[in-house]
């Protein structure tokens, strides 16, 4: 049924709670920034697995989607034990990927095309075959080479017991004792700390060593040319003097919907948010500010409330940081306003922009996370074929409208790759065939992301569904791929590359991610739907099932779904000018 009472244009323009964005021309401060995943986004080589060259042969259609920038996961030297974010080398490329030289060609490819290149850098920790690990092993108890990471003597009479409680995100204790040795003295051999897989061992960023280091890392990619880095686990880094014990325990995401608007993205405990974490990225900022000024860190962070989160993009620190708290919120209107609003106030507050996303290679893909019945914690760090399935039609309808509603919001958004085509989770992977250290870190219990990192299908039907020049793919390709490619959207009216690739172009010609939002009056005490103004722009987003009477003399500038006789439908978002 419908709603009764008709909406008027005067309903869609009474407005209120403006939230203006704050004054700065920067790119970054607006920008649409697309997630590369490499070895999942193209394979150039024809071994199954994506690399820079495959990106490069593909950067026309960022161009043509109409994206400002594209981040890029690792790519650099790496046995590849976390999908190359166990880094070995972080001045080379992996030879999975390519060489300098063909990441030089990305780059100037992308340039030419007028989109900005961010790179990763993984701090907190490096592989364990990073030269400076392989000297820490060679070296005594006390040692330099040993300073530069976080090793400790065991507790108990001989030491064989943890240097404290801590356990791994990806499971299993956080701690991991090393062979005997002559030299190790009275409590035998140490142990060293890895807040993710033991061949992952967390650097002693206490150490001036290390921050030099990685400064003059910074500076080589720079010089190079990137525009930026997204940091992984900028959270991260430093611990509290002491490593006390804690008995909770670190996971991706967990807990609920908070008043503050928090919704359970935060890690908490002494190994994450310390204070120490923002004297690093104020030096940071000083380091991209010799070059043109035009350079940007974006910080993940899974830290909450959102007022934690500020504190990482003030002005002299970070410029971006994720908006995990979005991208966890359950389907549910009033939640999704007291985020937004939440967002944007303590954003401004420090006078940066609103980083928005809805999906990562971390987390179950939106199109397959809001087809869940319940989404949340287990629901967000993988789906295994034994877990309840999502809902395919009805995950891919709220997800085009999820993402209609995102795009028109003040501040940055993130697209990961493949969203742009509706793609889901393949939640169906066999257990042989998973590679992430989740999953086998756990004993199977969590799925791990292995499900939204699927390689991507480009031409339906193909070989690998012309994931590259083979039929050769790293993880096998759910049915559902074929039927999505894009070779199978381009210019087909209704689907979602064209309706991605019409929300990009209406956005950068609305100039909506510079302008003022304001909530609409009429709609604010409807449970099911969220409604603000924006550049002149209405934009009304059914969460509920009942459709919504539009104005009939509203022009729909883009909907997420059809209309019906001028209601808006359940799980659907437009885009109006009244």
């Amino acid at each position: 049924m419908t709603r009764t009472t008709p909406l008027t244009i005067a309903d869609l323009t009474a407005t209120r709670s403006v939230h203006s964005p704050a004054p700065g021309g920067e790119w970054w401060r607006d920008a649409v920034i697309y997630q590369v995943y490499p070895r999942s986004f193209a394979d150039g080589n024809g071994d199954g697995i994506g690399d820079l060259p495959g990106v490069t042969a593909r950067l026309d259609h960022l161009k043509q989607l109409g994206v400002d920038a594209v981040w890029l996961s690792p790519f650099y030297r790496s046995p590849q034990k976390d999908a190359g974010y166990d880094v070995a080398d972080y001045r080379d490329i992996d030879p999975l990927f390519g060489t300098l030289a063909d990441f030089d060609e990305m780059l100037a490819g992308a340039h030419e095309r007028g989109l900005k290149v961010i790179v990763d850098l993984v701090p907190n920790h490096s592989s364990d075959q990073h030269v400076w690990f392989q000297e820490a092993l060679a070296a005594a108890p006390g040692s330099a080479a040993r300073e530069r990471y976080m090793f400790r003597d065991g507790r108990g009479p001989a030491g064989d017991e943890p240097p404290n409680n801590w356990q791994s995100i990806f499971g299993g204790p956080a701690w991991t004792r090393l062979a005997p040795r002559e030299d190790d003295g009275e409590l035998g051999p140490q142990w060293y700390l890895h807040l993710f897989d033991s061949t992952q061992p967390d650097l002693n960023w206490e150490n001036p060593e290390v921050r030099a280091e990685f400064e003059d890392v910074l500076r080589f990619w720079l010089d190079r040319g990137v525009d930026g880095f997204r940091v992984d686990v900028a959270h991260g880094m430093v611990k509290a003097d002491g490593l006390p014990d804690w008995d909770g325990k670190a996971a991706m995401v967990e807990g609920t919907v908070a008043d503050d608007g928090s919704t359970g993205a935060g890690n908490s405990g002494p190994m994450f948010d310390q204070e120490g974490v923002h004297d690093i990225y104020r030096a940071w900022h000083q380091v991209l500010a010799e070059y043109d000024g035009d350079r940007a860190l974006v910080a993940e962070a899974w830290v909450e409330p959102l007022s934690r989160l500020a504190r990482y993009v003030r002005s002299d620190e970070m410029h971006q940081a994720f908006n995990f708290s979005f991208l966890t919120t359950p389907w549910d209107a009033a939640t999704m306003r007291t985020v937004v609003d939440v967002s944007l106030q303590t954003m401004e507050s420090v006078g940066a922009p609103t980083t928005w996303v809805l999906s990562n290679h971390d987390v179950v893909r939106h199109a397959s996370r809001f087809g869940l019945q319940e989404i949340g914690g287990r629901q967000l760090n993988g789906i295994g074929a034994d877990d309840p399935q999502p809902d395919a039609a009805l995950g891919l309808r709220r997800a085009r409208a999820a993402t209609l509603l995102m795009l028109a919001l003040p501040g940055s958004a993130y697209v990961y790759q493949g969203e742009e085509l509706g793609l889901p989770d393949h939640t169906a992977l066999p257990d042989d065939v998973r590679q992430d250290p989740s999953f086998f870190r756990t004993g199977g219990a969590e799925p791990g992301r292995d499900g939204c990192r699927v390689p991507l299908p480009w031409v339906g039907g193909a070989p690998g569904n012309g994931f590259g020049p083979s039929e050769k793919t790293w993880l096998p390709q759910p049915d559902a791929y074929a039927d999505l490619a894009a070779d199978r959207q381009y210019g087909v009216a209704g689907s979602t590359y064209e309706l991605y690739r019409t929300a990009l172009e209406l956005r950068r010609a609305e100039k909506l991610g510079t302008s003022t939002l304001a909530w609409v009056d009429a709609l604010s005490a409807d449970a099911d739907v969220v409604a603000f103004q924006v550049a002149g722009v209405t934009v009304v987003a059914n969460l509920g099932t009942t459709p919504l009477a539009l104005p009939a003399d509203a022009q729909v500038l883009v909907a997420s779904g059809e209309l019906t006789d001028g209601a808006l439908p359940g799980d659907t978002t437009v885009w109006l000018r009244a």
